[in-house]
């Protein structure tokens, strides 16, 4: 979809919850907001509705409110607030509705307030700064990730070679990329944009092309060597605390390269 197009969707929505009695605001969420990025021709509608008592449920039911309903080809509920809608393009919207009560149970990093017929602007913002506090305060240890790291490879090709490869890979592809991108937030400095606090999987190719770059070429591995690759990238990331930490590197260094070794022998 192209920006025009998008901004139509956004213009027809915008005029929607304008206009109807029973909702409250439209808070566009993420790229829809438009604040630190644009959207692109893969970008999304993640919004939220705020609707008064009694009339969020049967907005999550219901899709005669959305732009072209006859052109829906899936209507989900995801969340007890959230739905996912996807058009006979491909395009895809993700709205959440929510009564003003609940709202406390939202956070949300980047968004612009569309719509206020109930002056929610300061709410948002407390929603905003919480989500920033709770991200400072939840972050977990270097020592935690660091042996969530580490030990997310170890079981990972200890499955692989016990002839569990899907587990092994999860635990290698994703388990063990999750805690490597979450010391790369912290240990390298980012070459452009600001890192989602909600998710540190977004935009890594933005902030750290280098490590995007390596980390892919990782991926294309398969589940052992892709450890072997990840460990050393582990040390890249973070020299100071993978030195400080080299007993437990050089032992499961030493188990993954055996694993790895292995399926070289054997051609895979």
């Amino acid at each position: 979809m192209d920006i025009a197009a998008y901004r139509a969707v956004t213009a027809h929505l915008t005029a929607w919850a304008a206009s109807t009695p029973e909702v409250l605001a439209l808070i566009a969420q993420g790229s829809m907001a438009e604040r630190s990025r644009l959207p692109d021709e893969w970008s999304d509608h993640d919004f939220w509705v705020v609707a008064v008592d009694g009339a969020a449920e049967p907005l999550r039911t219901s899709t005669d409110w959305l732009p072209d309903p006859d052109r829906i080809v899936l209507h989900v509920r995801e969340t007890d607030h959230g739905v996912k809608v996807v058009y006979d393009d491909g395009h895809l919207l993700e709205p959440a509705i929510f009564e003003v009560a609940e709202l406390a149970v939202t956070r949300t990093n980047e968004y612009r307030v569309l719509v206020d017929k109930a002056g929610l602007a300061d709410q948002m913002a407390a929603i905003a700064a919480a989500t920033t506090e709770e991200a400072a305060h939840r972050q977990p240890t270097d020592g935690f990730l660091f042996g969530q790291f580490v030990t997310n490879l170890l079981v990972g090709v200890g499955r692989w070679a016990r002839g569990e490869h899907q587990s092994g890979r999860v635990f290698v592809k994703q388990h063990a990329v999750a805690h490597l991108l979450e010391l790369a937030a912290r240990h390298c400095s980012p070459q452009a944009g600001v890192a989602d606090n909600l998710d540190p999987n977004r935009r890594i190719e933005i902030l750290f092309p280098e490590l995007a770059r390596k980390l892919s070429a990782a991926l294309t591995e398969d589940v052992p060597r892709a450890a072997e690759a990840l460990l050393a990238l582990g040390e890249w990331v973070a020299p100071d605390l993978f030195s400080a930490n080299e007993d437990a590197v050089r032992v499961v260094g030493a188990t993954v390269g055996a694993v790895a070794d292995t399926s070289r022998s054997a051609g895979n």
